[in-house]
């Protein structure tokens, strides 16, 4: 079923605001997906979702090396799954390294998943502008 990505229904932007862990599908060098577990946030009003990471993981390189090649950056997903509700957000990422953005995203975060991650001087944040929004929630 698909969803207007600024404009989700309560009951799918509910389900993207509670606590659950989520997968973010990128493509590696060679075209093949690459996927992890990440913490997401969403944001319908900016359309846009949110994953932390160090700038040292995979996930964050492959980004780099599709932004690299591909206008408008790496084309992705993130995803989550409970029992027979599922969610699919898909767009293209960018890394963002300033620490306005870090901070932001690490106190979505913290709100979203009730904790707020160590400090982390290599932290980054995968930034999805979201172009499509899937699932039954």
């Amino acid at each position: 079923m698909s969803h207007d990505v600024l404009n989700p229904t309560p009951e799918y932007l509910a389900f993207w605001r509670e606590r659950h862990v989520c997968t973010l599908t990128t493509p590696r060098p060679d075209g093949t997906p690459h996927v992890v577990p990440v913490g997401v946030t969403y944001d319908p009003a900016a359309g846009l979702a949110r994953v932390i990471s160090n700038k040292h993981s995979r996930k964050v390189r492959n980004v780099l090396a599709a932004q690299a090649a591909q206008e408008g950056g790496a084309r992705v997903a993130v995803c989550q799954m409970e029992g027979r509700r599922w969610a699919t957000l898909e767009g293209r990422a960018v890394v963002r390294t300033d620490e306005a953005s870090v901070a932001d995203a690490v106190a979505r975060y913290a709100e979203r998943y009730g904790r707020t991650p160590s400090p982390n001087p290599d932290r980054v944040v995968v930034e999805i502008t979201l172009d499509r929004a899937m699932g039954r929630a």
